[in-house]
């Protein structure tokens, strides 16, 4: 199958694992890469917005993705993020492409108030480095109408995904009408979204909840593509919505949460780099808790591998 047909369900989204002194732990990557690997996802992304991107050099972006290739061992392809600005978003997705990368993310540019002409330019550069697939991921300040969709994929031949992290359906519905099937459709703000998104018809989500319950990850995604919003609701009123919540209490923590999470559940994660900050004891405490109900509630062994389908 192609790319574009295999990427159906839940990308899996694991997290750049530091030591405590902030050094890159490559093993507990391998480990965490692996364990989520034995899963059905339908792909992983390695070094994106969960992964922190931003607190990597491209060396360390190369080496992440490299581990993540490796340890996924082919069951899945992988996605590779990269951003900052045109020359070393192009650097960064030529190092992805020869770790073995099949399609590459690109987060926003790092300059805020970029007209859009400029923007254009930062994509087309670095879907220019390379001959792998490229996801756009429209977060924070890159905020795109229909036209400008249409106008970027007429730009950028290589653009075959979007990844939408604004959250607002109405728009992206409008957006996948106007675009149709020239790009194929992701949602990207978080599992909370989950059902807004497959109402309006994406084929795959990114899930950050596969660092710590792979199983729920899938059952969400499953429900989503059955438009089963009965099953959804239940979801995520015990799981989803609480985790939400907490990650909701500063700015970063949608990270942060996610590495403390894995850690109660015994999963390596360590620290994040700054500009991100620790969870407080307070909220610790809550997670805690809330961990407490995931271990109770969805442990179970995996599924078949993709690979193994």
């Amino acid at each position: 199958m192609s790319l574009r047909e295999r990427l159906r369900g839940a990308l899996g989204f694991p997290v750049t694992p530091f030591r405590r002194d902030l050094s890159l732990d490559l093993d507990a990557l391998a480990r965490n890469v692996d364990e989520m690997a034995r899963y059905p996802f339908c792909a992983l992304v390695a070094a994106g917005g969960t992964g922190e991107l931003y607190s990597l050099t491209p060396a360390e972006v190369e080496d992440v993705v490299l581990v993540t290739v490796e340890a996924a061992a082919g069951r899945m392809p992988v996605v590779a993020g990269t951003g900052f600005n045109g020359p070393l978003g192009a650097e960064i997705a030529q190092r992805a492409a020869r770790a073995g990368a099949e399609c590459i993310l690109v987060l926003p540019p790092y300059y805020t108030n970029a007209p859009f002409e400029g923007a254009m330019a930062y994509y087309q550069q670095i879907g220019a480095a390379t001959d792998v697939p490229l996801m756009v991921y429209s977060r924070d300040w890159a905020v795109f109408t229909p036209v400008m969709v249409e106008r970027l994929a007429e730009r950028v031949p290589t653009l075959a995904f979007w990844k939408d992290g604004q959250g607002d359906a109405r728009k992206y519905q409008r957006m996948m009408q106007s675009v149709g099937d020239r790009l194929a459709w992701l949602g990207g703000l978080g599992d909370d979204c989950v059902p807004a998104y497959f109402a309006i018809g994406v084929q795959a989500y990114t899930s950050s909840i596969s660092n710590i319950a792979p199983r729920l990850s899938l059952e969400l995604a499953e429900a989503g593509m059955a438009r089963d919003f009965a099953r959804l609701d239940g979801l995520m009123e015990k799981y989803v919505h609480p985790l939400y919540a907490l990650r909701e209490r500063a700015k970063g923590y949608e990270v942060a949460v996610m590495k403390a999470a894995m850690e109660i559940l015994g999963k390596p994660a360590g620290p994040v780099r700054p500009p991100l900050c620790e969870c407080t004891e307070k909220d610790l405490a809550d997670l805690r808790q809330l961990m407490q109900v995931y271990a109770d509630g969805i442990a179970a062994p995996p599924r078949a591998s993709a690979g193994a389908r």
